[in-house]
């Protein structure tokens, strides 16, 4: 893995003088009772300020303090003019612009484009205190305020629109949103390291167009800088030869205007090469120096205009994620180019707890007064214990966001953070809500080889199959559980983030120490759908592995003496989802005896490959080309809520749909009273349907009147289904 400085160990900045700051200050009377004269750095951001380490501006704030900058926050900042960005004052090196904890879009519409009317990380839950594409939106209003200071954006909502991507609101492609939104610099993914560095070289005054080598960032260019060998990826037929060639502007690509403006004018005194090649993994045989090698991705009028170039682009880019072998990236917008370094080094454990151990409040800032903010509430008595996934669910933006290598805290520091929450957290009774993370049972789970670990390009660490090289002993993950339970005060440990229930098999004690001391009655897991086509496309194992887990649980509840139940996610209308798949998976929820309660369906957000599969119907896991594989998907909103409507096969409101599709596909035999059908052949006595009448239809999200559909807000960001396991009630007669 390459070498990274140390997070802490920067020279600190001269205001370090003034100390922690109670709380990063909101006002001009807050600075002024700091005896600020300015803030350094200037956070804006799409949620309300809660200084706790799971909220990002928390820990990008308190991070850069202790750096030694003072940081002022603006947090749901009135948008429709420059006022409120100005309330702080001039900046003295840069704004920085995040949507939030979520994706802006997806915080504020549901899969079916409907307007939310609740935000969980607004006071009150109340909706519309931030603006659609907020970080666009807020970093124009930061240029209005004072056009002379840096933007730089960051957050889950800019790292995957780095590159050009496909909108699902818009149903198009949109540019990279580093150019939309006008900023100097991106940050993407956990961007610890990078604000660090780039904020130190601002001090030290460094114009900020010329940082242009700190990893995890993108930006602008107008030319590939001299020096580099370009690797072309730009088509997607079979791998071809190794050719070289001096003019770095030869190159094969749809023809666009701009395109031939640079051409005609190339660099004369240039030293890129440029690589040819179809395939960037078979570009290895050429031993490039891949700190000086960048894979050209097609561009973006190929990307727009053509869906199969999108997939291929999709493929290329996540095959280029692992910060042990990534290269640069970069692709042509216009006349600009859009460059990605290879994504940021992960934190070693001494790292990622001194960023957690900062001196936050942990509480919402005094401003708020008592209002609740419901996602502070859902995780003020949790811990989160790790970052990073190995999954790959194609679904899921936690990979392309934090990456794949597990970042994983001590076992003291997480203990540390439970004793400070028995401590100091108003309301805390003895029960801990979580300890967890992306996943609840990875901690410390990593490749055996560090030499493989830095040269793998899987996209999943346990599919098709668990990896030989992965290392799944849980038995430390048992000893951190009986650490934090026996602390004094501690009455509970809950853990309430999603189980990857294939790794948890592999150790049947972790199984029966979760299932004895950490269900609360109920535990969730995610097997997402019965077939084998959808979890192919998804990228997750069978349902047979779910079985296995299921006879763990029920045979350890037992010998506990406990009656707990496991509470299902699955998701409907995913891209290679058939209505067969569905009507499969609705006649095994009747038969396990589930009746799904608020479900979901699939949500296409930014730069995953399961979004690359919905918007181009081919599949990005395997190689792209013409005549590979289409993708079935379902994409009309009839077609998308036929899938939901499977899901909850027994709610009145889906029979009528359910009876006219299941006649149509020649399955009238499961229409009746019987225990082997799936629905009655009519509405119960005097039932009236919910539904609204003509305005069912979803308004695109123009501002125009929406409709509401409260399928609630799922933690962390992530959008699934929502089930209870309940009795099979008598059918109606």
């Amino acid at each position: 893995m390459p070498q990274a400085q140390p997070l802490f160990s920067y020279r600190k900045y001269w205001a370090e003088c003034f100390g922690p700051a109670p709380f990063l200050p909101m006002s001009r009377e807050e600075m002024d009772q700091l005896g600020w004269d300015s803030c350094d750095v200037i956070i804006v951001t799409g949620d309300a300020y809660v200084d706790h380490p799971s909220f990002g501006m928390a820990v990008i704030g308190r991070t850069l303090e202790a750096q030694g900058f003072r940081v002022g926050i603006i947090a749901q900042p009135e948008w429709h003019s420059k006022d409120a960005f100005m309330a702080l004052g001039k900046p003295n090196l840069y704004f920085g612009v995040a949507a939030g904890n979520m994706d802006s879009m997806i915080n504020r519409y549901t899969a079916d484009r409907r307007l939310r009317h609740d935000d969980a990380y607004t006071p009150g839950d109340v909706g519309g205190k931030r603006p659609d594409r907020a970080v666009i939106v807020y970093s124009q209003r930061c240029r209005e305020a004072y056009s002379d200071v840096p933007v730089v954006i960051g957050s889950i909502e800019a790292s995957l629109r780095r590159i050009a991507h496909y909108d699902y609101w818009s149903d198009k492609v949109r540019r990279s949103i580093l150019l939309d939104s006008k900023a100097d610099i991106l940050l993407y993914g956990n961007a610890e390291r990078a604000i660090v560095e780039v904020t130190h070289r601002l001090a030290n005054g460094e114009p900020i167009e010329q940082i242009r080598d700190v990893r995890g960032t993108a930006f602008a260019l107008n030319e590939i800088p001299g020096g580099w060998t370009v690797i072309d990826s730009t088509e997607f037929d079979k791998p071809g030869p190794v050719d070289h060639h001096k003019n770095p502007y030869v190159m094969v690509e749809e023809p666009s205007v701009c395109a031939s403006k640079k051409e005609e004018q190339p660099a004369a005194d240039s030293d890129v090469q440029v690589v040819r090649i179809l395939d960037p993994l078979a570009a290895r045989k050429a031993k490039l120096d891949p700190n000086k090698t960048v894979i050209r991705l097609p561009s973006y009028d190929q990307v727009k205009t053509d869906p199969i170039y999108y997939a291929h682009t999709a493929r290329v880019l996540h095959l280029e994620t692992n910060p042990g072998n990534a290269r640069a990236l970069v692709q042509q917008h216009g006349d600009r180019e859009v460059w990605l370094n290879p994504p940021p080094i992960p934190l070693e454990t001494d790292e990622l707890d001194n960023v957690f151990e900062l001196p936050y409040q942990r509480v919402p800032h005094p401003v708020y007064g008592d209002a609740k903010i419901p996602a502070y509430d859902m995780i003020r008595f949790s811990v989160n214990i790790m970052r990073g996934c190995f999954g790959g669910c194609t679904f899921c933006s936690i990979t392309e966001h934090e990456g794949r290598i597990i970042q994983s805290r001590s076992q003291d520091s997480i203990v540390r953070e439970v004793e400070l929450i028995r401590d100091k957290t108003p309301g805390f009774t003895g029960s801990i809500s979580d300890l967890g993370g992306p996943t609840a049972n990875m901690w410390r789970l990593n490749c055996k080889s560090k030499k493989i670990e830095q040269n793998c390009r899987r996209l999943s660490c346990v599919y098709p199959g668990i990896c030989k090289s992965l290392d799944t002993d849980q038995t430390p993950l048992i000893d951190l559980y009986r650490s934090v339970r026996e602390l004094p005060g501690i009455k509970k440990v809950l853990i309430a983030s999603g189980l990857r229930y294939d790794l948890a098999v592999e150790t049947p004690a972790y199984v029966k120490e979760l299932v004895t001391h950490h269900v609360g009655g109920y535990l969730k897991i995610a097997p997402e759908h019965t077939e084998g086509g959808p979890l192919s496309k998804m990228m997750k194992p069978g349902i047979g592995t779910y079985d296995r887990f299921k006879a763990m649980f029920e045979k350890f509840s037992k010998q506990a003496g406990k009656e707990q139940f496991l509470i299902p996610y699955f998701i409907a209308a995913h891209p290679g989802t058939t209505d067969d798949d569905m009507l499969n998976l609705a006649l095994w929820l009747k038969n396990n005896g589930f009746r799904a309660d608020q479900v979901q369906t699939f949500y296409p957000s930014p730069m995953a490959n399961a979004t690359a599969m919905y918007y181009s119907e081919k599949d990005p896991l395997h190689p792209v080309n013409r005549s590979s594989e289409k993708v079935f998907t379902a994409k009309g909103l009839r077609q998308r809520r036929l899938h939901k409507a499977f899901l909850r096969y027994h709610d009145p409101e889906n029979w009528q749909l359910l009876r006219e599709t299941l006649q149509k596909m020649g399955r009238a035999d499961l229409i009746g009273y019987g225990k082997k059908q799936l629905i009655p052949p009519r509405q119960p006595a005097n039932w009236q349907s919910s539904k609204p009448g003509k305005a069912e239809s979803p308004a695109q999200p123009n501002g125009k009147r929406f409709l509401t559909q409260h399928t609630g807000l799922p933690p962390r960001g992530e959008t699934k289904t929502r089930t209870a396991q309940r009795s099979v009630k008598r059918r109606p007669r």
